[in-house]
């Protein structure tokens, strides 16, 4: 609410409004003066209602305001329920009625302005049906309805232009700039032609020109024809290769194709379309024609009020509860044998429903299908187009791509071992070098020192020695290991498996008698899922039936309100029209002349007296006009011409007064001459 009030004085500070409100003096407003304020809102919209609530009744002031509220669409917010509450706040001026008008008006005053505007022309009179029959009535409504429809195709054409772009001012500069443009090339020309006209045999020379020009004119134009040939030329190519493709794949599809699998496919198409054609798009265009029926109608009535809405809700619970008693009743005469074919009919209406839903489903999959056969074709042409190759299939495409990320994942892993490989070469040939190394200048000592003692050769044979010695020793003792671990092997195994025996015994006892009793259960199971599932179709079909059986009463109620509604309403038109056809004879027929005087037919009947009774002075005034024009067209160029004449008589007189004084300005300067 803060925020609202917060909105509506900064718009009302605002131009065209000029106020200077605060939250404080805003919400001290009285009743009169927030009327006031609202008035003057709505007269920013539309200047007809911009009055002094002061001089009109509250009644008059609620009415104009009405009016043209409901003309702005405006509707009251959730917490006014009641119209004739809404009313009643917007004539006492209440706070909680008048501040959400006026946040509404401010937050769309444009727009409004220009619905206001449009409803000045378009808000159709209301004609009573009887003065239609009227021929000269029916003809100026008729006109009337005609002027409706072309002020609005010149609404919507002047938004068009508005939108679109174009100003005058830049159609005005365009226009110049074209007239100078041309103003230049036509003095060129005749610059040239004056030019041209010195040269001998000009005019042969011009003809020869003209000629080159109309070749070049003919080879452009060839050269246009010989590119739209190249271009159908390859199209016409795609096509074939499309062509050719389709023709590959169809005979790849019949070459492992029986004549029996094709009959079959043929078979199942056709019942497809048929069930489409004969079935499923009459049922659809029905239930069309259905809702569009029933659309016009809830158009064709009048709106309807929060009150009017709440009488529909409970009487549509009223119906409900009727229809629950009804079902109630009906299930009680349940006959065994009706339950026996409504099973039935249960069950093939859900085979139906699951089968309009397949076929539903099938030619959505079609569609789909076609739509994205229609999109590779544009692909393929486009990378054809871009390529000039023959472009690969989707499974073709598939294993290249498996090929290639085969390849790329192999090379990736092979480049990887050999830089591992290549990296440890390195370094192994470096290790290796450095032993050798170490190994060449310890042997040389070794050997220096082996002659230095006398006994060379001595650490070659006491090293193969140690080497053969060291083998027979971890030979004997991987032997004797081998042999103990394989005994104590043996043992744990034996005893293990004698645990494992004593201790399985009972267990395997008990698994026996499980088991036993598991295939029981297991069959009792399978027993009671068969008559779970039996159960449970059966309270399926029966819940389907009542569903829909619900629908359709529900449906009926919906017609028989439908109908109930519109049969009311026209009562009511017409027992109005009654009463006002009746009110009127009745004032036609009685005795008293102020009574009669307000009848319709007298009424138009002196209103058509005093019409006819002008036409009849206003003719008469025109005659006298007409005879009268002659003369007095006469009498003012007479008039004119006297005007002519006394003012050249003017103009003569004051040029004579010029000339005589300056006459006796010359006369009285020479008198003073000759007195010096």
């Amino acid at each position: 609410m803060g925020d609202q009030m917060r909105f509506i004085v900064e718009k009302l500070n605002q131009e065209p409004f000029r106020k200077s409100y605060n939250l404080i003096s805003f919400d001290s407003l009285e009743s009169l003066q927030l009327l006031q304020l609202l008035s003057d809102v709505l007269g920013e919209i539309d200047p007809k209602h911009a009055v002094d609530i002061r001089e009109e009744l509250p009644e008059q002031t609620a009415k104009r305001m009405l009016s043209l509220l409901g003309i702005l669409k405006y509707k009251p917010p959730g917490n006014v329920s009641d119209l004739s509450a809404f009313r009643q706040g917007l004539v006492t001026g209440s706070k909680p009625v008048i501040h959400p008008v006026l946040h509404w008006l401010l937050q769309r005053t444009n727009e409004l302005k220009k619905r206001a505007y449009l409803a000045r022309f378009l808000v159709k009179l209301e004609v009573p049906a009887e003065f239609l029959q009227d021929d000269t009535v029916a003809d100026i409504n008729k006109q009337y309805e005609e002027l409706i429809e072309a002020f609005k195709n010149l609404h919507k054409e002047h938004e068009q232009l508005k939108t679109s772009g174009f100003s005058t001012a830049e159609i005005r500069r365009d226009i110049n700039a074209m007239e100078e443009e041309k103003d230049q090339l036509v003095k060129r020309v005749e610059r040239l032609k004056r030019r041209v006209e010195t040269v001998q045999n000009h005019q042969r020379m011009l003809e020869i020109a003209r000629q080159l020009r109309l070749e070049k004119e003919r080879e452009e134009s060839l050269a246009q024809q010989k590119q739209e040939q190249k271009s159908q030329l390859f199209h016409a190519e795609q096509r074939l290769q499309r062509a050719q493709l389709q023709l590959k794949e169809m005979q790849d599809a019949v070459a492992d194709s029986k004549p029996e699998s094709l009959m079959k496919k043929l078979e199942e198409e056709i019942n497809f379309n048929s069930y489409l054609v004969t079935e499923k798009l009459p049922r659809e265009l029905e239930s069309k024609k259905t809702s569009v029926y029933f659309l016009q109608k809830v158009v064709a009535e009048p709106a309807m009020t929060q009150s009017d809405l709440t009488a529909l809700e409970s009487e549509i619970n009223e119906v409900n509860a009727q229809m629950n008693q009804l079902i109630e009743k009906r299930m009680m005469k349940y006959e065994p044998t009706d339950s026996k074919f409504s099973m039935y009919r249960q069950q093939a209406s859900i085979i139906s429903r699951k089968k309009e839903a397949k076929a539903e489903e099938l030619q959505a999959a079609k569609e789909e299908m076609s739509i994205l056969e229609r999109q590779v074709q544009q692909k393929s042409s486009q990378a054809h187009e871009l390529e000039g190759s023959e472009v690969l299939t989707e499974d073709e495409f598939k294993q290249y791509v498996n090929k290639l990320r085969s390849k790329n994942t192999l090379y990736k892993k092979k480049r990887l071992e050999i830089a591992e490989i290549t990296a440890e070469c390195g370094i192994l040939q470096r290790t290796e070098e450095l032993l050798k190394q170490h190994h060449e200048a310890i042997q040389q000592q070794l050997q220096a020192t082996e002659e230095k003692k006398g006994i060379s050769g001595y650490s070659y044979t006491q090293e193969e020695l140690e080497r053969v010695s060291a083998v027979k020793s971890e030979m004997d003792e991987m032997k004797g290991q081998t042999l103990d671990n394989m005994s104590e092997m043996v043992k744990k195994l034996n005893a293990v498996v004698a645990e494992k025996k004593a201790s399985l015994a009972p267990v395997i006892k008990e698994l026996r008698q499980l088991r036993q009793k598991c295939q029981e259960l297991t069959q009792e199971r399978d027993e009671k899922k068969i008559q779970y599932d039996s159960c449970a179709a059966v309270f399926e079909n029966n819940c389907l039936f009542l569903e829909k059986e619900v629908e359709e009463l529900q449906e009926q109620c919906w017609f028989k309100e439908k109908d109930y509604h519109y049969l009311n309403c026209l009562k009511r038109s017409l027992e109005v029209q009654l009463q006002r056809a009746k009110e009127e004879m009745k004032a036609y027929v009685s005795p008293d002349p102020q009574q009669r005087r307000k009848t319709i037919r007298e009424q138009y009947t002196r209103i058509i007296q005093e019409q006819e009774n002008l036409g009849k002075k206003l003719r008469e005034k025109q005659k006298v006009v007409r005879e009268s024009h002659g003369p007095n067209m006469k009498q003012m160029k007479m008039w004119q011409d006297f005007e002519q004449l006394m003012e050249c008589k003017r103009e003569c007189f004051q040029k004579q007064q010029n000339q005589a004084a300056i006459g006796q300005v010359i006369q009285e300067g020479g008198k003073e001459r000759l007195v010096l």
